[in-house]
C-alpha cells in the first residue's frame, strides 16, 4: 500500500498526518478505522487525517489541537512523502 503523509514535529508536539478521500472524514466510525489501520506507520505520535476537496482545500480530523495548527497554516509547509507499507 502506498499513501502520503507527514511526520511533523512542531511546537513541541510530533504528529502524523495521513492523506484519505473525503468520505473518510464524513464518517466518525471510518475515521477512526483509517487512524487504527495507519497508527502502526506513526506508532506513538497522535494522528491526523487530512482530505481535500475539488479545489484542493485541506480538511482536517484528529486532535483539536493539531487541527487548529494545521488548518491555520499551508498545505504547503507540511514535509509530505510518499510512504509504502507491506501489507
Amino acid at each position: 500500500m502506498t499513501f502520503d503523509g507527514a511526520l511533523v514535529r512542531e511546537q513541541g508536539v510530533t504528529f502524523g498526518i495521513v492523506v484519505v478521500k473525503n468520505h473518510v472524514l464524513n464518517s466518525s466510525g471510518e475515521a477512526g478505522r483509517a487512524i487504527a489501520a495507519f497508527r502502526p506507520v506513526f506508532p506513538g505520535v497522535p494522528l491526523v487525517l487530512m482530505a481535500q476537496d475539488s479545489r484542493g482545500v485541506p480538511t482536517y480530523y484528529g486532535r483539536s489541537d493539531i487541527v487548529q495548527f494545521l488548518a491555520s497554516i499551508s498545505p504547503s509547509r507540511i514535509p509530505w512523502k510518499q510512504y509504502t507499507v507491506n501489507n
